[in-house]
């Protein structure tokens, strides 16, 4: 099992970027959290193989339509307690 962190920025609030991470992440069966940030960033942590997390990577690069995504960086995973499963939304 491998997990990811990371951070999207761009146009991704307020386009349905959560949400369309969420279904992304529920049909691959990933555990996970997506949530907002106050600085106008999309957050998310998953856990699953790799390839899935990949996919998933590459998902939130693209966003949904009318989202813009500038970047998607990773953070380190040390942090992160177990995660969700199912994948759900944090507000």
């Amino acid at each position: 099992m491998a997990v990811v962190h990371l951070v999207i920025t761009g146009r991704v609030q307020g386009v349905g970027f959560r949400w369309y991470i969420r279904e992304h992440a529920r049909q691959s069966g990933l555990a996970g959290w997506v949530r907002n940030r106050a600085d106008g960033a999309v957050e998310v942590a998953a856990a699953g193989t790799v390839e899935l997390l990949d996919a998933l990577t590459r998902a939130a690069r693209h966003g949904p339509p009318g989202a813009h995504v500038a970047e998607v960086r990773s953070l380190a995973t040390e942090s992160l307690a177990e995660l969700p499963h199912p994948f759900t939304v944090l507000r």
